[in-house]
């Protein structure tokens, strides 16, 4: 059995205006929002426009049992932008904790390509599917503690 998406961790949420959401957001009761680590952090790094990866705006806050994030992409070309501009802000992707290594393996065993990568020195990282015309959002994975 494929335990790659069993295990939520985030729901992202694509926003024209990251400021003015998170305002919305607080002001009933969701929050407060912090930034997002710096996405220079990943030094292994497979995307299809990495200058438009690194100015991405994240904001996100954790509830209790799921973290949202809020992604204000920037004007140039790259997936979370495309997804905006022609679907509107709306949930992008769902973030599913998993060791990479077997949950890339299980993807490409069920016929899941990946659309983007990366990682940190620390072993912690991410790996997109292309899932987005199949299940209405993208699906992806994430390592969020260090290897050890």
């Amino acid at each position: 059995m494929n335990d790659s998406f069993q295990t939520l961790h985030h729901i992202c949420i694509v926003v024209h205006d990251i400021e003015r959401s998170t305002a919305f957001y607080e002001s009933i009761g969701i929050g407060p929002w912090q930034d997002y680590p710096p996405l220079s952090e990943y030094t292994s790094l497979s995307v299809p426009n990495p200058e438009a990866f690194r100015l991405m705006k994240y904001k996100l806050v954790n509830l209790g049992n799921v973290q949202l994030q809020l992604c204000e992409p920037p004007r140039l070309d790259c997936p979370q932008r495309r997804f905006l501009d022609t679907k509107g802000e709306g949930v992008f992707q769902l973030g599913f904790e998993a060791e990479l290594d077997s949950a890339e393996a299980d993807a490409a065993a069920v016929g899941l390509d990946v659309i983007m990568r990366g990682e940190r020195d620390n072993g912690s990282g991410f790996v997109y599917f292309d899932t987005l015309d199949a299940a209405g959002v993208v699906l992806m994975n994430r390592k969020t503690n260090p290897i050890v």
